[in-house]
């Protein structure tokens, strides 16, 4: 499902670089190179490829930011491996930075264990 919804968000992401090129600009933009616009132009008319071309990218990136919500909202859904970032948030929660911290001169220090450490008196 997510991979369908992946290529459909590719293919829509191409035809609006595409279509947003072939909009002329002051340089005479990528219909320029389609023969400067001339056979679309008599197609549309003479204003009418510059408005077809503005409708077809506000459709396109409509289409695009939808693509784009759509893919966050099924990621939500799926049960999959959190990223790294995710996990070590996780794992400090409870934690404050400042425990880890070492203590002031002075200060008694916080005790780690309760056992005391025997040192081993035999010989070998």
């Amino acid at each position: 499902m997510i991979g369908l919804v992946v290529f459909i968000h590719v293919i829509i992401s191409l035809l609006l670089m595409t279509v947003i090129l072939m909009q002329s600009s002051k340089g005479g933009g990528l219909a320029g190179a389609f023969g400067g616009g001339g056979g679309v132009g008599s197609m549309f008319g003479g204003r009418g490829v510059a408005t077809f071309l503005s409708k077809v990218t506000t459709v396109l990136a409509v289409l695009f930011m939808l693509s784009s919500v759509g893919q966050v909202m099924i990621r939500k859904t799926t049960t999959g491996p959190k990223s790294v970032i995710q996990e070590e948030v996780n794992k400090s929660a409870g934690t404050s930075p400042a425990a880890k911290l070492p203590g002031l001169p002075g200060q008694l220090p916080i005790q780690q264990s309760q056992t005391p450490v025997q040192k081993d008196t035999t010989k070998k």
